[in-house]
């Protein structure tokens, strides 16, 4: 009998790509809100009408059937609102955005990552929109993409200043990130914080604009987040930058510290020659991978004594944060995985720095926020509650753990 090898491969059409699916999302939202402003563009146009008892003569009147463009990245569903006359002649709204019986874009696929990294720079929109629908944008006036513009922007301020003190905040990942785009003579540098509320929910406090991750630029960030009501996290993570911590221990003083191990990790093999990291490496996994603090303890230092007497300089890089390294063990051991790493903050802007690498563009720095801002909010919402989000209650009502298990009344008093 011969074996069927042949695989069915099921779900063909369906788009199971994170960052596709990001974009998709973010396009839907953009041509919304761009007909939005069509619309209320033209209702400004028939403001002067007026029925006899002074109410408006052209208002809206509900939307078109749902129809869908396709699209490089697949379908996106959209709906174009209508408009009645009360008073007078008829009126039509007519898109120049999303023309009439449109059901394909042209060049989506490679316009999309282009807009997301150019659409919201000053005097960039209109170009993009147009390279999104093709010769069909043409009649989009540029008061409406002015205006689509100051909607982002305002967005981004009432963001910025949302209050923070209907949450308690436990965990914070903190890092710069720079996006490989320049403004000026200067690399452009957000100041990115990640805070975790008692609940487990993930979710972007601060993406600001940095100079170089200095302590002044980190102290501007934290208290403002102080005076948006934000309250004293139990741990903020985050890599070695001087900055971020100096500022901390000024505005936020009572936070544990906890140094990211990817980025130690990367920092110690870079002191060390290519022949030996792959072995420098296992043994500094061996570090943040034991089970108790008693065993990261020796395999730290059967690292110093391993490299420290030919190449002191790992050995120093490592040795300068062993406390703030170690902190995570004084932790619940489920959330071991997501506190030991600023990962939230580096895989979320991953894709962005993928796509700015090789821009020779020049984005203004309120672009390049706005930017980084629409892309954080799509990002967010496909976030998971943290693992073990139920033990954050008594990491907050200041019960003990060691080596990741809680220490019950009974070993206090044993100990």
């Amino acid at each position: 009998m011969e074996k069927n090898t042949v695989v069915e491969l099921g779900g063909r059409d369906a788009i199971a790509d994170p960052l596709t699916e990001m974009l998709r999302a973010g396009a839907q939202q953009l041509i919304k809100k761009a007909v939005e402003l069509e619309l209320q563009e033209l209702l400004e146009q028939h403001g002067e009408r007026r029925t006899d008892d002074g109410r408006a003569g052209v208002v809206r009147s509900g939307y078109l059937p749902e129809r869908e463009l396709q699209t490089g990245v697949g379908p996106v569903t959209i709906r174009i609102p209508k408009v009645r006359a009360i008073t007078g002649e008829p009126v039509t709204f007519r898109s120049a955005l999303v023309p009439p019986y449109v059901r394909k874009t042209r060049s989506l696929e490679a316009a999309l990552p282009w807009l997301y990294l150019k659409g919201v720079s000053s005097g960039e929109m209109e170009q993009a929109l147009k390279v999104l629908l093709g010769p069909q944008a043409q009649g989009l006036s540029a008061s409406t993409v002015s205006r689509l513009k100051q909607v982002w922007a305002q967005e981004y301020r009432s963001w910025s200043d949302a209050r923070l003190d209907k949450e308690r905040w436990v965990y914070v990942w903190a890092d710069g990130v720079y996006s490989g785009l320049r403004a000026e003579h200067t690399k452009l540098c957000a100041l990115v914080v990640i805070g975790v509320t008692a609940r487990g929910e993930k979710r972007f406090l601060v993406i600001e604009d940095g100079v170089r991750e200095s302590t002044q630029s980190w102290r501007e960030v934290l208290l403002k987040l102080k005076a948006r009501g934000m309250n004293v996290p139990e741990l903020a993570i985050g890599d070695g930058a001087m900055g971020f911590w100096a500022a901390l221990e000024e505005v936020y003083g009572e936070t544990r510290q906890q140094r990211c191990w990817m980025h130690k990790t990367m920092n110690v093999l870079n002191c060390l020659p290519k022949s030996v990291q792959a072995k420098a490496k296992q043994a500094l996994q061996a570090i943040w991978h034991g089970k108790t603090k008693a065993d990261a303890d020796k395999a730290f230092d059967l690292f110093l004594k391993t490299y420290e007497p030919k190449y002191p300089k790992a050995a120093q890089c490592l040795q300068k944060d062993r406390e703030e390294l170690m902190a995570f063990y004084d932790f619940p051991a489920q959330h071991w995985q997501s506190i030991r790493t600023s990962n939230p903050v580096e895989s979320t802007f991953g894709t962005i720095r993928h796509r700015t690498k090789r821009s020779k563009g020049c984005l203004t720095r309120d672009g390049m926020l706005h930017m980084m801002f629409k892309l954080g909010q799509c990002a967010q919402k496909k976030w998971r509650r943290l693992r073990g989000f139920d033990y954050l209650a008594k990491v907050i009502t200041g019960i003990r753990f060691k080596d990741g298990i809680e220490v019950t009344e009974f070993d206090q008093i044993a100990a």
